[in-house]
């Protein structure tokens, strides 16, 4: 069976294959193998600026151009070409090592440095920093501006509906009352928290040998600072230096990325479920697409279905940054092999939180607020404005507000008239008593609208 869309094993390359597509160049084997190719000639050109390794002239400006050509050039046909290497030798990152070696050999300044290609480096060296340029580029390039895309929408809704009445709901009853904007600011504010943390992150990374120790490259060269050189070598990746280790970065930066990416998930879900109940109760309809379908029986039905896939989507990648971040940080000894497999599957991660990103903007762009039946929720609830009446009562030092405004509204609707004649029967000053007699649950907001308005 041929691969195609159709026949694909997972809906990130079958259904949801054009809506992951950016994700493809950083998460893919080739992906993983262009990194590897940078991390392994900016190596070797490190090595080259190492005054005590002598074995490595300086090299010139036309080599070094050379060596960074490879990686920014490296295409499907060189992947292909290193696979087959791999082929024979079962180790991927030897089969790096040696494409590269293909690619110099005949190089008039860089054959005579075959040997100095991967020197002194065991696998995780380069994969490590290998997959954190790839998480960096995953943040920078797509998680961080699609996330701010949402943040835009959600900032625009609140700012919007800043002053739009609304019944707010707790234990799913009726409770004091806030405005359609200040939800979204909610929203807003808690991501606000995690992006401030999503900015900061760094990814850290090694290089430093068998089991961290620079074994290798202090009996070579036993006059040079290596861990210096290690160092300045990662930061100058854009990294941050990890200097203890075993043979393994542990992994606690790539657990740091996927705890963040996995509360962010959790805040877009919340708002996915609530975005949905608000659906069902009516206070938002749904722009209308020409053609589409609802349900297959029921002709009437404009389904939440964005809100849906969002919330699935953002589960699935949830569930997966929950094992990358209990399960890579912990490795037997000195290592282990069980990350390398795991690692692999960090793009599956990405591409579930990539379609619940996009399915919930869409979302939100289909929302058009329904504000009659905004209303018409709050004039059938008077009871909330129990909470102002007993509150005004303890100002004023009259006897037990709560336990009469209990008796008298808990568990029932409440008509405007009957609240009104209960307020007239208070002993309070006769504008206190104007004011909740003109009270109604719309304007019971407090200072929602200027909080929404802070986003």
């Amino acid at each position: 069976m041929s691969l195609d869309t159709l026949t694909a094993l997972s809906p990130l390359d079958g259904r949801y294959a054009s809506k992951v597509a950016a994700l493809r160049p950083i998460f893919s084997e080739s992906g993983l193998m262009q990194r590897r190719v940078h991390v392994e000639v900016e190596w070797l050109i490190a090595l080259s600026d190492e005054p005590g390794i002598s074995e490595v002239p300086s090299l010139s400006g036309a080599a070094r151009e050379f060596l960074r050509d490879l990686a920014v050039n490296f295409d499907i046909e060189a992947a292909r070409r290193v696979k087959a290497i791999e082929a024979t030798t079962n180790h991927d990152v030897k089969a790096i090592e040696y494409w590269l070696k293909e690619q110099i050999g005949q190089h008039a300044e860089l054959g005579p440095l075959l040997e100095f290609v991967h020197f002194a480096c065991t696998s995780e060296d380069i994969n490590n920093l290998a997959y954190a340029l790839m998480l960096v580029d995953a943040r920078d390039q797509v998680l961080r501006p699609r996330i701010g895309d949402i943040r835009i929408q959600l900032a625009h809704y609140a700012t919007t509906y800043a002053a739009t009445p609304m019944l707010s709901r707790t234990h799913g009853q009726t409770a004091s009352p806030t405005t359609l904007g200040k939800e979204f600011a909610n929203v807003v504010a808690r991501l606000d928290r995690q992006l401030r943390q999503l900015d900061t992150w760094q990814s850290p990374g090694k290089i430093n040998g068998a089991v961290g120790n620079f074994n290798a490259h202090a009996i070579t060269y036993p006059n040079v600072d290596w861990p210096t050189l290690s160092e300045r070598f990662v930061t100058s990746l854009g990294l941050q230096c990890a200097p203890l280790t075993t043979q393994i970065e542990p992994h606690d930066g790539v657990a740091e990325l996927c705890d963040l990416s996995r509360r962010i998930g959790t805040i877009l879900i919340d708002l996915s479920r609530d975005i949905w109940g608000y659906v069902s109760l009516g206070y938002f309809a749904q722009a209308l697409k020409p053609g589409e379908v609802g349900s297959s029986t029921m002709p009437h039905k404009v389904n939440p279905i964005d809100f849906e896939n969002a919330e699935g989507n953002f589960g699935l990648a949830n569930a997966l940054f929950g094992h990358f971040s209990e399960k890579l940080p912990i490795s037997r000894w000195q290592r282990d092999l069980t990350d390398s497999t795991v690692l692999r599957a960090l793009g599956s991660a990405f591409g579930h939180m990539l379609v619940a990103l996009d399915s919930l903007a869409k979302g939100l762009g289909k929302l058009r607020v329904n504000e009659q039946r905004l209303a018409d929720d709050l004039n059938n609830s008077f009871e909330v404005l129990a909470e102002a009446i007993q509150t005004v009562m303890r100002r004023y030092a009259l006897p037990e507000p709560y336990e009469r405004l209990k008796a008298l509204t808990r568990g029932q609707g409440i008509t405007p008239d009957r609240l009104r004649e209960f307020v007239d029967g208070l002993e309070l000053p006769a504008d206190e008593k104007a004011r909740l007699r003109d009270l109604t649950p719309a304007q019971y907001i407090g200072l929602a609208a200027e909080l929404a308005r802070r986003v």
